[in-house]
């Protein structure tokens, strides 16, 4: 048997490269996440229009924004609409992977095609999060749209350009005001599968053993791809964010079962392409580094 986070975890090999796509109502989410992370890389957001309202407000400035952020409002909406499924294949590969001895799952072929799922959604979220925070168009639009939509609510030729209720609005607001929304979305799906029977103390096995398992192939050399390896890092990072977000004590206490220090360095390493903002994730994203307990060790690798 393999227990989660120990030595033997590091020796799980994952052939991500060789796996089928698994589930397909999770295989069509993830091919549909490329279309996602596009438009949000694309977004440019109605700035100029917003400031030309702000700054000489009249009925033309105005309408001229609001014809101009209710096209962004709709991609925005998307996003939040997306992450919802997200939840939803969150909720349903983890069920599957935390079962029993979540170590000896990931060891099972048959299990393969799922914690490949899990991994691509994990590269999704922090693609998606890492954009999403260097992007200060998507909270400006929608706190413009806001702003004018009871306003707009009055004037009968906009109601075609109502495209989001009060209540949806809401939630947006709530999705998009924190700095990693979709991180966000995982670490509230990790705390509600309470409900349905999946421990967080499983969620953490889970989350240990899959960390150990990527960093070490990656350290290994097991992938040629350059996209693999950048796949396996991206799990590392999101799944030290996550366990750190879930777990009472945090990721980075002497006694964690997830290797760190090791996990940490194997990324700075990593010469292929740029880690940079995966460093920066774990580093500004986790909420237990400055804790006492925190390994120096891992302060002074993530500086």
């Amino acid at each position: 048997m393999v227990a989660g986070g120990d030595e033997g975890s590091s020796n799980i090999f994952i052939p991500f490269e060789e796996i089928g796509e698994g589930d397909s109502e999770v295989a069509d989410l993830l091919r549909r996440s490329a279309d996602v992370l596009s438009k949000l890389q694309a977004f440019k957001g109605c700035g100029e229009y917003i400031r030309e309202a702000i700054t000489n407000p009249n009925p033309q400035t105005e309408e001229k924004a609001w014809d101009a952020v209710v096209p962004s409002v709709e991609t925005l909406k998307g996003f939040y609409e997306f992450s919802l499924s997200v939840e939803k294949a969150t909720t349903k590969l983890l069920k599957e992977l935390c079962q029993g001895n979540p170590a000896q799952n990931l060891t099972n072929t048959g299990t393969h095609p799922t914690a490949k799922q899990m991994a691509q959604v994990f590269d999704f979220v922090v693609r998606f999060d890492d954009a999403k925070m260097t992007n200060p168009a998507i909270q400006n639009d929608f706190s413009y749209y806001r702003r004018m939509l009871n306003r707009m609510k009055l004037s009968n030729k906009k109601d075609k350009g109502i495209i989001v209720n009060d209540e949806m609005a809401n939630s947006m607001s709530l999705f998009f005001a924190y700095p990693t929304p979709m991180m966000n979305t995982l670490i509230r799906t990790a705390q509600n599968l309470g409900t349905d029977g999946v421990s967080v103390d499983q969620i953490c096995k889970f989350l240990a053993a899959f960390t150990n398992s990527c960093y070490s192939m990656v350290k290994q050399g097991k992938f040629t791809q350059t996209a693999t390896n950048m796949l396996s890092l991206r799990t590392v990072t999101g799944a030290i964010i996550l366990y750190d977000h879930i777990s009472p004590k945090g990721v980075f206490t002497k006694k964690t079962p997830i290797h760190v220090k090791n996990a940490i360095t194997v990324i700075k390493g990593f010469r292929d392409e740029s880690t940079e903002s995966l460093v920066s994730a774990i580093k500004f994203n986790t909420v237990h580094l400055g804790d006492p307990d925190t390994q120096p060790q891992v302060k002074a690798l993530l500086g």
